[in-house]
């Protein structure tokens, strides 16, 4: 089934989920691919460039910004730039493939207002804020002064919700994942 021109958009604050259910997602439907997105930040983990994100320099960031080749970007955190490339939707796009994205809110919101029609945006609400900090404080992956910051753009993102086109409640991790399926196969056949 052909795909191209459509975009499902996962938003959320920084613990809520929205990862884990788009991977779920891609296991599940092979018409859609993950728009990797660009950032200055450094990779945690195992995450490998080109996979997980394009880990690119500040500079290099800030070059492609004045050349227009990003359809959104942000700096989410003082001095980290995230942003998503016109060259990864249209590779998506050509693969026949509705492009899926894993991104923050304020990202998210620009994406939707730019491909109104052709998007499905989809907020990832956790049950409550101290369920969240305890999910990123167990991460073990920010230093305190990472997460203070983290917290303070949940709080802040929390009142994004009502913006997107649904309110997905990630109460139960895996009754999350099975209404995100239904969502998107309904979306992807209309």
């Amino acid at each position: 089934m052909n795909q191209t021109g459509k975009l499902i958009i996962f938003s959320a604050p920084s613990g809520a989920g929205k990862t884990t259910i788009v991977q779920h997602l891609l296991a599940k439907i092979p018409d859609l691919e993950f728009s990797i997105s660009a950032t200055t930040r450094k990779p945690r983990g195992d995450e490998k460039n080109g996979k997980d994100y394009y880990f690119i320099s500040k500079k290099e960031f800030l070059h492609r910004i004045a050349r227009k080749q990003f359809v959104e970007f942000e700096e989410v955190y003082t001095g980290t730039f995230y942003g998503t490339l016109r060259t990864e939707i249209e590779r998506i796009w050509q693969n026949g493939h509705a492009v899926i994205f894993d991104i923050d809110v304020e990202g998210g919101l620009h994406l939707k207002r730019k491909y109104d029609g052709q998007a499905l945006a989809i907020f990832v609400q956790p049950p409550s804020l101290e369920v969240l900090i305890e999910r990123l404080t167990g991460r073990g992956t920010d230093s305190t002064e990472k997460l203070q910051e983290r917290f303070i753009k949940a709080e802040k993102e929390l009142n994004y919700a009502p913006e997107f086109d649904i309110i997905l409640k990630n109460y139960d991790l895996q009754t999350a994942c099975e209404e995100a399926e239904e969502l998107v196969l309904n979306f992807l056949k209309s």
